[in-house]
């Protein structure tokens, strides 16, 4: 059973969610304060988190960073805050979508069932299990990714890029094809979501983030890997 912890202090949306997850086979746990998501992010392990921002103790955005310090899981963020801005930075915090309220129980289902898909795709089958470069290794079976004596911790999203990038050394991805098989074909002009991730890997894995010597940008077409 897929597990699942709502962050949020509407009771009427805290209801519906509750009964439309667990027709679905989800156990569900909610709280309406980002203090005691945090205890039950750690000590129960859900497999995916549905996050207001606007919460009555701490700001959604705070939550997210402490989740990130420990953990990768999925993070779906609901608010009403709808702006570009708003937007990039929970993504730019780690969140690994965003729905603005009022939204529509199918859509945020259906990206509820892409979040837990992304962290649950299997490694390839190819022969080569780990790619080395000389500033980090990517262990495509642990899905695990090391600089030097340390593990860079990714998010599902973040490693489901890299992992699509990596696989195909030289080739140029596009962004639309990067988008649809991420997020799927509701996506397709969210390109603001690959300029936040793609700034975000190359802090974690470029020796020199402003100069990425292995993600490239194909400005206006989408990006490649440099092994």
């Amino acid at each position: 059973m897929i597990k699942g912890l709502v962050v949020e202090d509407d009771a009427q949306l805290i209801r519906a969610l509750r009964i439309n997850l667990e027709a679905r086979k989800f156990g569900v746990e909610t709280t309406s304060e980002g203090n005691t998501a945090l205890r039950l992010a750690a000590t129960r392990k859900p497999d995916v988190i549905l996050l207001d921002l606007g919460l009555p103790d701490m700001d959604g955005i705070d939550v997210i960073k402490e989740v990130r310090k420990s953990s990768g899981v999925p993070i779906l963020v609901l608010s009403a805050r709808h702006t570009s801005e708003e937007k990039i930075r929970a993504l730019d915090a780690g969140a690994d979508d965003y729905v603005t309220k009022p939204f529509s129980l199918d859509e945020l289902l259906a990206r509820l069932r892409a979040a837990v898909r992304r962290q649950e795709v299997p490694a390839p089958s190819d022969e080569v299990a780990v790619i080395e470069t000389d500033d980090f290794a990517v262990d495509l079976i642990a899905k695990k990714v090391r600089r030097g004596d340390r593990t860079v911790r990714l998010t599902p999203t973040e490693w489901h890029i890299l992992e699509i990038l990596i696989t195909n050394p030289g080739r140029l991805i596009t962004q639309s094809k990067l988008l649809l098989d991420v997020w799927g074909p509701t996506y397709s002009e969210h390109t603001n979501y690959l300029r936040v991730y793609m700034a975000q890997l190359r802090r974690k894995l470029e020796a020199d983030p402003s100069h990425p010597r292995y993600l490239i940008t194909e400005p206006g077409m989408g990006y490649r890997f440099e092994g």
